[in-house]
């Protein structure tokens, strides 16, 4: 930006908003108002927040939102809104035209219009750097990984320990259930500042629904297919891992499904680089599964086979770009990205294995060291 009456908006709180955490590395759990104007960022924060923001925001000014609240009054409006507030600023920069997310609230935008902003919604992500991850970056998501992978090895290790009754998995007399298991890794992750929603566990033909989150007693000689991607407190970076395993026998469909997600994902692994497209390594992975008659359709108003994306970025965000998927989408060094391919048939089972990786200039870098085996 060369205007130097245009700059960028944000107002949102940085705890569920990524672009404001990723502008100002501050977490606040209310909205606060985020500007940058040529190279300068500036935050407009209560009086509450101001001193905890001047220590911890990577920010050039926190000023106080009291201070143009009382430049607001002197201009004969009682109690100054939000609005009123930040046209103080605005008009003391002499600021003209404002970039804000596409997420931006609708209502705040027509209200700034009507003061005589123009506002855009530039197309495509408000930051896009952030695609590309810093050494730190990197960091912080190996670390998380590590996390999750002590996770699964807890998830995993009450499996394995648990007796087979029947075709029923049971652990100190009582059956062992999806929910036991997830809070097992939910307090896992919390021992490590970590949270993690949504948790996966699944089992049987529950599994064969790549986002059913599992519920009841899990049972032997099927698959359990155990997904876990946590957040950060500290940092506020996700990871994510998914492993697929058997407590008991496994039918020989079964061990066939998982060795061909397995080889397609080695496939893939292979396959990623700087410039290659994601669409391209999709569509390849599509037709190995193919080779092999492990074909998509439709049964019974049901999909079966691979039905999802390869793989995804990850970073502040569970899902960012760039996609490995239907979608042409160029991978850049630099880019984080989870392969995890999945074959999903009713009734005949199912399987999903997902490491975590750093695109590079000739190939990745796995940040996942937890094993890949389907027996337990």
């Amino acid at each position: 930006m060369n205007d130097p009456t245009e700059a960028r908006l944000v107002i949102a709180a940085s705890e569920t908003d990524a672009d404001m955490y990723y502008a100002t590395r501050f977490l606040a759990p209310d909205p606060f108002i985020f500007l940058q104007i040529g190279a300068e960022k500036y935050l407009l924060m209560s009086d509450l927040e101001r001193d905890r923001a001047r220590a911890q925001a990577r920010v050039d000014h926190v000023l106080a939102l009291s201070a143009y609240e009382e430049k607001a009054k002197e201009r004969d409006t009682e109690t100054p809104s939000s609005i009123d507030i930040l046209h103080e600023f605005m008009s003391e920069k002499n600021i003209k035209r404002l970039n804000v997310p596409r997420a931006f609230p609708i209502a705040i935008a027509d209200d700034l219009r009507e003061r005589g902003y123009r506002v855009a919604f530039p197309e495509g992500a408000f930051w896009p750097e952030r695609a590309i991850k810093t050494d730190a970056e990197i960091a912080h998501i190996r670390t998380v990984q590590q996390h999750a992978e002590t996770a699964m090895a807890a998830a995993v290790n009450l499996i394995r320990t648990s007796d087979i009754r029947g075709d029923i998995l049971y652990r100190n007399g009582e059956p062992l259930t999806s929910e036991l298991v997830k809070r097992h890794i939910q307090f896992t992750l919390m021992e490590r500042d970590c949270t993690a929603s949504h948790t996966i566990v699944a089992c049987g033909d529950q599994a064969c629904d790549p986002h059913d989150e599992g519920s009841g007693p899990l049972r032997a000689h099927r698959a359990i297919i155990i997904d876990i991607f946590p957040r950060s407190n500290r940092t506020g970076y996700f990871a994510d891992i998914t492993r697929t395993v058997v407590k008991g026998e496994p039918s020989a469909e079964l061990q066939n499904i998982y060795s061909a997600v397995l080889e397609g994902q080695n496939f893939v692994l292979e396959s990623i680089r700087a410039d290659a497209d994601g669409q391209a390594i999709h569509r390849a992975l599509t037709e190995l599964f193919d080779s092999r008659n492990y074909e998509t359709s439709t049964t019974d108003d049901h999909m079966q086979g691979f039905f999802h994306g390869t793989g995804h970025g990850l970073g502040l965000e569970i899902h960012e770009p760039p996609r490995i998927g239907k979608v042409s989408e160029t991978l850049c060094a630099g880019n984080v990205v989870t392969v995890e391919p999945g074959l999903y048939y009713p009734g005949r089972g199912a399987t999903r294995i997902e490491d975590l990786v750093v695109v590079t200039q000739n190939g990745c870098e796995n940040l996942t060291t937890y094993p890949k085996f389907l027996t337990v």
